[in-house]
């Protein structure tokens, strides 16, 4: 059980064990602001790397997705869709040793089709340095899509059942056939005021309690964190049945 202090009296609240965020607004922060769309993805990896993974690391919260890039986006224009490629491959690779030196085991979730090999190095390169830290798991969705998941699911479904490696499959043996085995999204967040899950973690979500932040992600910081726990901590969770 994950507990974490946020009351002015002292009190400990339960906090989900995992979260999962839609990284969304980066762009139209930037527009904003005046300065170009490249500029806001920087922002919004430095919120992630200076500000979010510390606190949330210590915040008691077991699991965080974030949806970094979805299969769909890249459908954007080939300088976006470049620079971003480019960013990832130097954040993982200069953030690498902090996000190791926090403890946590980074995992990745998503097809590697598309991918260069300098983003799959830098990718590997950071999964590979934790692969034995024992506090919270960061699971990066990169050219994620969760109809995709599902469909590449099936498929290694039917195969292990064709070879008789299993004989019967329900929901908890499907889930350890996505991309990585991980427990059910508690809080879900989005960031920049869409309200729609656009494709991500739609297995792992079923029963997620959904939180739309108004605000965009470079902005989300450690108080907008704080309050989406907090709106978590309020609502009951009923899975289907009464309480």
């Amino acid at each position: 059980m994950f507990y974490y202090n946020i009351n002015v009296d002292g009190d400990c609240m339960k906090v989900p064990k995992h979260v999962a965020i839609i990284v969304d607004g980066n762009g139209r922060w930037a527009t904003e602001k005046g300065l170009t769309r490249s500029e806001g993805h920087k922002a919004g990896a430095d919120n992630i790397f200076n500000r979010l993974l510390n606190h949330i690391s210590k915040a008691g919260v077991g699991v965080v997705s974030l949806y970094l890039f979805s299969t769909e986006n890249f459908k954007r224009s080939k300088k976006e869709v470049d620079f971003l490629m480019d960013l990832i491959t130097k954040e993982f690779k200069n953030k690498g040793k902090k996000i190791h030196k926090l403890n946590i085991k980074m995992v990745v979730s998503g097809r590697r089709d598309n991918l260069s090999d300098a983003v799959l190095e830098s990718l590997e390169y950071v999964t590979n340095l934790t692969k034995d830290n024992t506090g919270a798991i960061l699971n990066i969705c990169f050219n994620y899509g969760g109809q995709s998941e599902i469909v590449d699911a099936t498929k290694k479904i039917c195969h292990d059942l064709y070879k008789g490696i299993i004989t019967e499959i329900n929901e908890e043996a499907f889930s350890k056939y996505l991309y990585v085995d991980l427990p059910p999204v508690d809080l879900m967040i989005r960031t920049s005021g869409e309200q729609r899950l656009s494709n991500f973690l739609l297995w792992q979500n079923a029963y997620a309690e959904l939180y739309f932040a108004d605000i965009h992600f470079p902005d989300f910081d450690e108080e907008a964190f704080d309050e989406a726990i907090k709106v978590y901590q309020s609502r009951n969770r009923r899975f289907g049945g009464l309480k």
